[in-house]
């Protein structure tokens, strides 16, 4: 199975701080990674490396093949599929949800005089109703609920058939109805088994999608865990990261924590 990401010994240092601490890891194709940890933990730093829009410090960054520093970041870039709060501020209110998703295929935000073509209208219409949101195509992206941007972004970064895909906290600010619908967006486009690679990062379990098949666990820029998903996300693991008593369940495929109550933890 061939590599998507390939990070070894990677530091990042800013300002005299490490953001990133002597991090190795792999995603391979097929692969889908929850990247999990507390605030500060690195996780904005390594969504940076791995969507090519920075360099570590020190160790190698391979990315589809490709070393960071030797090759064409511009190139690059439009391999990658990537949703944040940075993508949706840049996207103009009055646009179309159509038009957000279909000028992802020139990597712009706002339809000028592009030209598209049939394909790529086809390629709008299927990502739209497989998120469920096909209703919405004629809609301004300004007169979206939270949660019906996320899936449009989503629909976006799918446009251009990327290897790879980066959600950076897609459920963030999302009500209990919206997240689900997420969730269940998310759920669907992972049992592509010739899909891209996801790489979706949050601060809470419950936003982990079921078809989520690793997990890397981050906490002061350094890796606390890395690997098949029930095998590394564990109350111990959690603990560890979190820096307090944490309980992790599962119910049906989907994860939930909390803090073990005083008297469980002064007893342990």
């Amino acid at each position: 199975m061939s590599a998507v990401f390939e990070l070894d010994d990677v530091t990042v240092i800013r300002s005299g701080k490490k953001l990133l601490d002597s991090v190795s890891w792999t995603v391979r194709a097929g692969e889908h990674w929850v990247v999990i940890g507390p605030n500060g933990a690195g996780k904005t730093t390594l969504m940076q490396i791995l969507g090519a829009s920075l360099h570590p410090t020190s160790g190698r960054v391979r990315i589809l093949d490709e070393t960071l520093g030797q090759v064409d970041v511009f190139e690059l870039r439009t391999r990658i599929g990537h949703t944040s709060t940075v993508v949706s501020e840049r996207i103009p209110a009055r646009e179309s949800v159509r038009n957000v998703v279909l000028s992802a295929a020139y990597a712009v935000v706002g339809r000028w005089n592009e030209e598209y073509d049939e394909h790529d209208f086809g390629r709008v219409d299927q990502l739209l109703a497989e998120l469920g949101i096909a209703s919405l195509a004629d809609r301004t992206f300004g007169t979206l609920s939270e949660g019906e941007k996320k899936r449009v972004l989503i629909a976006r970064a799918l446009m251009t058939d990327p290897e790879a895909v980066l959600l950076d906290e897609p459920g963030a600010g999302l009500d209990l109805g919206a997240r689900e619908d997420l969730l269940a967006s998310l759920d669907v486009l992972s049992s592509d088994p010739a899909g891209a690679a996801f790489v979706l990062v949050t601060h809470h379990v419950e936003e982990i999608p079921q078809g989520f098949t690793h997990a890397l666990v981050l906490a002061d820029g350094k890796v606390v865990g890395r690997g098949p998903l029930r095998e590394v996300l564990t109350s111990d693991v959690l603990s560890n990261a979190f820096g307090q008593r944490l309980e992790l369940r599962e119910d049906r495929g989907r994860f939930t924590a909390r803090r073990q109550p005083a008297a469980r933890r002064a007893a342990s």
